[in-house]
């Protein structure tokens, strides 16, 4: 018969991400705010940014702002859950900075809410606008 010794405590592999555990990596605070999943792209009208952020009272936890060339969005979840329950739902500050795209018009943004998702809209440059053209190539001798 043949044996392999295991490490010590190779029984408890994993034992740091059981949730009721004091050293369990699924309850980090991190001291940084959370970062807020993105996604983008670029439609007919402007530049299109939509965040996920469900869970959160949109009219008092959510600011939305234009700063230094870029869009600014925080929030703030509320833990509302009983004590002593288990819970792998984040709780707390998030934000996320998003540097405006090239010809994107700072001063033309709208935001809307529904359903857990923010919606960004930002409007193109009058100068982005315009149709598309041909450009005549000079031929050089």
């Amino acid at each position: 018969m043949t044996t392999t010794a295991q490490p010590a405590g190779a029984a408890m592999t994993g034992i740091s991400d059981w949730a009721g555990s004091p050293v369990s990596t699924l309850h980090r605070t991190p001291a940084q705010p959370l970062p807020i999943p993105v996604e983008q792209y670029a439609d007919s009208t402007g530049y299109v940014i939509r965040l996920e952020v469900p869970g959160i009272n949109p009219a008092t936890d959510l600011t939305v702002s234009v700063e230094t060339g870029a869009i600014v969005v925080r929030a703030e979840r509320r833990d509302s859950a009983p004590e002593g329950r288990q819970s792998e739902f984040r709780y707390g500050r998030l934000s996320r900075r998003i540097p405006l795209p090239l010809g994107a018009n700072a001063g033309d943004v709208s935001a809307s809410y529904h359903e857990g998702i923010l919606t960004v809209r930002i409007g193109f440059e009058a100068e982005h606008q315009q149709a598309a053209r041909t450009i005549d190539i000079e031929i050089e001798p």
